[in-house]
């Protein structure tokens, strides 16, 4: 046994006790599953906006169509969903909701 496996052997003989309530648990449990399907709801609809951009393209390139006729909406839309999904959505949400160290607890 290495030197720092023996002195971590009596660090981790006993679990810490918690630090909240059942109910604060429950919440947070809760808020992780709404926060994990609104990150999914999320991709889907940018997804979903750069599939459509993409389609398009190719059908304007293989049809020829001049570059300005096409849609000013979409191409709006891309950078629209995908710059906000990438700026707003806090992937470490999932599993980093509630009660932070340095944050007291406000309720909901």
């Amino acid at each position: 046994m290495t030197q720092i496996e023996q002195q971590n052997e009596g660090q981790h003989s006993r679990p810490l006790s918690p630090t909240t309530t059942a109910q604060e648990d429950i919440t947070t449990a809760g808020q992780r599953k709404v926060n994990l399907i609104w990150e999914y709801t999320q991709a889907i609809i940018a997804i979903s906006v750069v599939l459509a951009n993409l389609v398009v393209g190719i059908v304007f390139g293989v049809k020829k169509i001049p570059s300005g006729e096409y849609p000013f909406v979409l191409s709006s839309s891309l950078f629209l969903i995908v710059g906000f999904y990438f700026s707003r959505t806090n992937h470490s949400a999932i599993g980093g909701v509630g009660k932070k160290p340095t944050q007291a607890y406000e309720g909901r």
